[in-house]
């Protein structure tokens, strides 16, 4: 759950709206998970290879969602 805890943290502060909006409110206790994984796979299918450091976040995040 840390680790979980710590791949949200960097979503909320990436300032990308796609994540940083539902990681933020996953953090507040207030997510939906539907909304937050269709968000990591979407960020994931749109920068998942850019090579930034959020990259290997995206899967790691959603297993273990």
């Amino acid at each position: 759950m840390e680790e979980l805890k710590a791949i949200m943290e960097k979503f909320a502060e990436s300032g990308w709206d796609l994540i940083s909006v539902p990681a933020q409110q996953w953090l507040d206790g207030s997510a939906d998970k539907a909304a937050l994984t269709a968000a990591i796979k979407q960020a994931d299918e749109e920068c998942g290879s850019c090579g930034c450091g959020l990259d290997p976040l995206y899967k790691r995040a959603l297993e273990l969602l």
